[in-house]
């Protein structure tokens, strides 16, 4: 009896144990092919994200404390600055505006001009963008292009 039970065994074909080589270069065949797709898809909406972001601080948050600043003060502050901590000369400021100097989405800061060089009567406000340069195609402003 002890025969029949240990015969049965041994006529079981082995349990595969690992993956073939085949089968593992479908795999990453398949995570190539996904990648090459995808990839350049997220790479292009975080760059875009990036703009959006600049534009939004442009338009929306840095612009508003500008604003706020002008009618409390009679006109634009110098720099930045002034919108965090009152200028020696301030009568009516009620800041602070703004509670830090956000940088870019680049990591640069935001270069402001008052007056402006391109807005006369106003001031200028710019990212200059993923390259980093002021004066480049890729630069970010309050203007229109």
């Amino acid at each position: 009896m002890k025969t029949a039970v240990h015969s049965t065994l041994r006529s079981r074909p082995p349990a595969p144990l690992a993956f073939t080589l085949v089968e593992m270069l479908l795999v990453v065949t398949i995570i190539g092919i996904l990648a090459a797709l995808v990839i350049p898809k997220i790479v292009g909406r975080s760059e875009q994200a990036r703009m959006t972001a600049a534009h939004a601080d442009i338009n929306g948050g840095i612009k508003s404390a500008l604003d706020a600043f002008e009618v409390d003060s009679g006109s634009y502050p110098k720099n930045l600055q002034e919108l965090i901590q009152a200028p020696g000369n301030a009568k009516n400021w009620h800041g602070p505006y703004l509670d830090r100097i956000p940088l870019d989405p680049w990591g640069n800061n935001y270069l402001y001009y008052y007056p402006g060089k391109r807005n006369q009567r106003g001031y200028d406000l710019l990212s200059v963008g993923p390259d980093g340069k002021e004066g480049s195609d890729d630069d970010l402003g309050n203007w229109a292009k």
